[in-house]
């Protein structure tokens, strides 16, 4: 069974930064796209940012130039450096996969979810 385990959510300050990592349970699931999407008390789940096995990467504009995603394929992780965070990026962020780029952001399409981990930005 494949599960994707988040980390690194904590508590930080305005004008900080964290970095979150989701790790692959098994070596032999290895998608093309992994993605972060967040969702914030009252909203619907939102895509954040995708990258596939070969580095091409998508972000959603509300964090354009503020968030990195990257991905070890050889330990099989996903990470996602977030700098400048406000309290706007407060929110449970999930790692996700799907098997192609395409619609790697869009929720129904994704084929596997993370439990979440909470980032909770405070002013």
């Amino acid at each position: 069974q494949v599960q994707l385990v988040e980390s690194g959510g904590d508590s930080v300050q305005a004008g900080g930064s964290l970095t979150l990592s989701c790790a692959v349970s098994t070596s032999t699931y290895r998608p093309y796209c992994m993605a972060w999407f967040r969702q914030a008390p009252g909203k619907e789940r939102e895509g954040v940012a995708a990258i596939t096995r070969d580095g091409m990467t998508s972000y959603a504009d509300s964090v354009e130039g503020r968030f990195t995603i990257s991905r070890d394929n050889a330990k099989n992780t996903l990470y996602l450096q977030m700098n400048s965070l406000n309290p706007q990026d407060t929110a449970m962020y999930y790692c996700a996969a799907r098997p192609s780029f395409a619609r790697c952001l869009i929720e129904d399409a994704i084929e596997h979810w993370g439990k979440g981990t909470q980032v909770t930005v405070s002013s």
